[in-house]
């Protein structure tokens, strides 16, 4: 078994800024995200099967979105401000299409539906325990840095990762680039 998402990723120039947005929350107990590898999960498979891994390119592949400018700007919680569990990054352009394609290509492979509406985001951080005054804290900052802006990017192609957990963090492997057009 392996365990599996699509996304989209950041452009590399975003690392900087994305340390830098880390940077301020780095007096709090929060599991960062390597900057690195911050990305967009458009579906989160789980553990599959390797011999699914061909199907699922062939599905992919007919991906028919078309590739859009996004800007990554906003800086927010899930799920919500009071009881802070994740920081992200969001995500503005095509996405819900984009999204929405994946969706109906993966329906045959009848993976489990989220119980929310997709929301375009890149996650930065895991909050693991805030205390009620850092909770406070937490929120000046998170408020202070709500209209970040890190810029533009071209959406031009959608991944199959494979994500292998160690203590250190996530390793990811690319299984398959689909290219919009």
């Amino acid at each position: 078994m392996i365990r599996t998402f699509i996304a989209v990723e950041l452009d590399p120039s975003f690392g900087e800024k994305i340390r830098q947005i880390q940077e301020r929350f780095s007096d709090f107990d929060l599991k960062f995200v390597n900057p690195e590898i911050v990305h967009i999960t458009l579906k989160f498979l789980g553990d599959i099967e390797e011999s699914m891994v061909k199907p699922l390119e062939e599905a992919l592949d007919s991906l028919m979105c078309e590739p859009f400018e996004a800007r990554i700007e906003g800086l927010g919680v899930f799920p919500k401000p009071s009881n802070p569990k994740v920081l992200w990054l969001g995500a503005t352009g095509n996405f819900e299409t984009l999204h929405a394609d994946v969706e109906t290509l993966l329906k045959p492979f009848k993976f489990k539906g989220e119980d929310r509406a997709f929301t375009a985001h890149a996650t930065l951080a895991r909050v693991k325990t805030l205390s009620k005054d850092q909770k406070s804290a937490f929120a000046d900052i998170l408020n202070e840095l709500k209209d970040t802006r890190l810029g533009s990017m071209q959406v031009n192609k959608v991944l199959l990762k494979k994500s292998t957990l160690t203590p250190y963090g996530p390793i990811y492997e690319t299984l398959h680039t689909v290219y919009l057009d």
